[in-house]
This record gives structure tokens, C-alpha cells and sequence, in this order.
């Protein structure tokens, strides 16, 4: 095996190292062992909150049905967010998982228990959960 050979393996390594760490974070946090039936009964009994993290360009392209938009990037994102009910269930969504990631890990800093990475925008409407596109 010559350098470049082993540079490459060597990079190659440390990034499905990397990327399986993220996905095992993540998956802790998506892991609520419900359905998407059952979190979408939550959701329209006022149970729990479903809550879209994407941009409002990207919200306006498509969501789920009863979810909120509260913008992950915004500048007013911990002020929207903390006038939620600390004590219902937060399932967060975006377009991939990383910002409702990013989202749920703010939640539980600012006090949420139950504050939920439900995964990516397609994923969650191939599954079932309903949608306005």
C-alpha cells in the first residue's frame, strides 16, 4: 500500500467512525419507542407538540400536519420554543434529523425532559405521519 493508499483508508476510517458516533446520538434521541400512529394521536389530542425546525421557505414547500414552524437558525428560536409546556412530549423534525438534533439538545439545556428527534421531513411522511405535500 503506497501513502495516498493509506492516507485515504486512514480518512476513510475516521469518518465512518465519526459518522456512526452521530448516528448513535442521534438515535438516542429519536428512539421514543412510538409509532407514528401513536405520535400522531399525541399530537392531535394537544398531548404533545410537533414542531418543524426547517427555515419557513422550507416549511411553506411542506410539513406535517399540526406541526409548528419554529426556525432552528433564527435569532428568536430559545424565546419561540420556551413558551411551549415544558411537561408535553416536543417531537422535532427537519429536513435530515441534524437540526432537530441540534434542536432537541437546546431543548433539554433550557429544561424539556421530552424534547424528541423524530428524523427528516420525507422520512417521517414515507412512514405515515400526514402531511400537507
Amino acid at each position: 500500500m503506497n501513502i495516498i493508499q493509506k492516507t485515504g483508508l486512514l480518512l476513510l476510517t475516521v469518518a465512518l467512525s465519526t459518522n456512526a458516533f452521530a448516528q448513535e446520538r442521534i438515535g438516542t434521541l429519536t428512539n421514543t419507542k412510538k409509532s407514528p400512529e401513536t405520535i400522531a394521536r399525541e399530537i392531535e389530542e394537544g398531548k404533545a407538540y410537533l414542531v418543524d425546525v426547517r427555515t419557513p421557505e422550507e416549511y411553506k414547500e411542506g410539513h406535517l400536519n399540526h406541526s409548528t414552524n419554529v426556525d432552528f437558525k433564527a435569532d428568536d428560536f430559545k424565546t419561540r420554543i420556551s413558551r411551549l409546556d415544558k411537561r408535553k412530549p416536543i417531537y422535532l423534525y427537519c429536513r435530515s434529523g441534524n437540526r432537530s438534533g441540534k434542536a432537541a439538545d437546546t431543548l433539554q439545556v433550557l429544561g424539556f425532559s421530552q424534547a424528541y428527534n423524530i428524523g427528516g421531513f420525507a422520512d417521517l411522511k414515507a412512514a405515515g405521519l400526514p402531511s400537507s405535500q
